[in-house]
């Protein structure tokens, strides 16, 4: 087992992207991910890299087609959001489109009790990112669900 890996999750996700070292400066910029280690093959290409945000791993590898390790730019899309709970869901939002991502839901307050929005990074990686604001009650979020307006409150 690589020596980072010893801290992993049961579930942990595993990002392939076009450009693995590039992801990793962008998630320190836009999350404030630490990096844990990093491995490059012999064509510089990360075989296996890992960082942590707030504690939460997560593993990056290089595309290679040799292996059918595909990222979203290569799909052209991915089928996969990432869902990120920070103590301040605009800062982060407002750091992520500073850091190169585009927002494709702005924040707003939800139904459910958080204030949420969501990104995709430079890498096509799809990211959910929420602040818990308030509690529901099972019966308002189920209300509020059966009109059919996630961020409506009303």
């Amino acid at each position: 087992m690589i020596p980072c890996c010893r801290s992993l999750t049961a579930i942990t996700p595993h990002l392939v992207c076009r450009g693995a070292a590039d992801a990793i400066a962008f998630y320190v910029k836009a999350f404030g991910a630490v990096e844990a280690c990093r491995l490059a093959g012999p064509d510089g290409k990360l075989m296996h890299a890992m960082i942590t945000i707030d504690n939460a791993p997560l593993m990056l590898v290089d595309e290679n087609r040799d292996y059918q390790c595909l990222g979203p730019q290569t799909l052209k899309g991915s089928p996969v959001i990432i869902h990120l709970y920070v103590p301040d869901v605009d800062a982060t939002v407002a750091r992520a489109a500073a850091a190169g991502a585009k927002i494709t839901m702005p924040v707003s307050d939800m139904f459910w009790g958080d204030r949420y929005g969501q990104l995709e990074d430079p890498f096509g990686h799809l990211w959910s990112v929420a602040t818990h604001v308030r509690v529901a009650s099972p019966e308002e979020i189920a209300a509020a669900a059966a009109k059919g307006c996630p961020g409506n409150e009303s």
